[in-house]
């Protein structure tokens, strides 16, 4: 017994070290660009920030600040991450919830067709011009209705929904409840882990949304927060090898720290958001998935 409990003990402190050293892996990136943004920029370039801040300044921040557009690209994202998510979710939850019913016509073909999704892509050329010939090209509605639906976000939703007791859906049935009924009040109430769980993967997605908002939209007044930071950093480079390097040092910046303020600058929203959700986080992703 004894022999055991030190084998207990040794595994749990491996398991503390091991865990440790993964947190501070994973904790260490963003750390060191928080330091990096605040920092001095030669500081940066010598390579003297590794943890700590080096002659601390905001002037990165400020020079992300006056960058003309960026309040319009923050609305643009919030705009896009909250519709968006709204909308993903509206077609995720309905589509699981029919998925789910075995008494739906059909139903093995539509979840094959939804899962072969997952691996096969038509590709960039064929998607951009699909979107082209629909008339979504350079509107608002493209990444809200172009990317509505993520084939493993409404798998997981079918899995909640499926473990959901069927004799619930009967009393209500007998009662003279219609899915509709049975869908908001019953279901949707016992799966909130789920729900909170996929509406994050959507709203990161939405908020991360980089790549097609740069192809499909135009208009400046149009595009999210990514596309125009990618925008000021190009500047930025293009300036400081011309007239502003003699600036950028007397105010203690460079285009490295103004790069690594903008990175915190995108991400405080969803740093902020996810303290509230994480409780949901591992009990929504693990929650249906064990059958038996």
């Amino acid at each position: 017994m004894k022999e055991k409990n030190n084998g207990g003990k040794i595994f749990t402190i491996f398991n503390v070290i091991l865990l440790s050293v993964i947190a501070i892996l994973a904790l260490y990136p963003f750390i060191y660009v928080l330091s990096a943004s605040i920092s001095n920029g030669e500081a940066v370039a010598a390579g003297q920030v590794l943890l700590f801040p080096k002659k601390i300044n905001f002037n990165s921040y400020k020079k992300v600040m006056e960058f003309r557009g960026l309040w319009v690209g923050y609305a643009n994202t919030i705009f896009y991450a909250v519709v968006g998510t709204a909308t993903c979710m509206f077609f995720s939850v309905t589509g699981a919830y029919a998925l789910s019913k075995e008494r739906l016509m059909g139903r093995k073909f539509f979840t094959i067709m939804l899962t072969l999704t997952m691996w096969f892509k038509a590709g960039t050329v064929p998607e951009f011009l699909n979107f082209k010939s629909l008339g979504l090209y350079n509107t608002r509605a493209v990444p809200i209705i172009g990317f509505a639906i993520v084939a493993f976000n409404v798998i997981i939703l079918k899995t909640y929904f499926e473990s959901v007791p069927i004799s619930l859906e009967e009393s209500a049935s007998i009662d003279g409840a219609n899915d509709l009924k049975i869908l908001t009040a019953i279901y949707l109430p016992l799966s909130k882990a789920g729900l909170a769980t996929v509406a994050l993967f959507y709203a990161i997605s939405k908020w991360n949304g980089f790549f097609w908002s740069m192809i499909l939209l135009r208009d400046e007044n149009k595009v999210p927060l990514q596309v125009l930071l990618r925008k000021m950093i190009i500047e930025m480079n293009a300036t400081s090898e011309f007239s502003d390097a003699v600036e950028m040092v007397r105010l203690g910046y460079s285009v490295e720290t103004v790069v690594y303020a903008t990175i915190i600058v995108s991400i405080i929203p969803m740093v902020v958001l996810y303290p509230f959700v994480q409780k949901y986080f591992t009990k929504g992703t693990m929650v249906g998935a064990v059958k038996g």
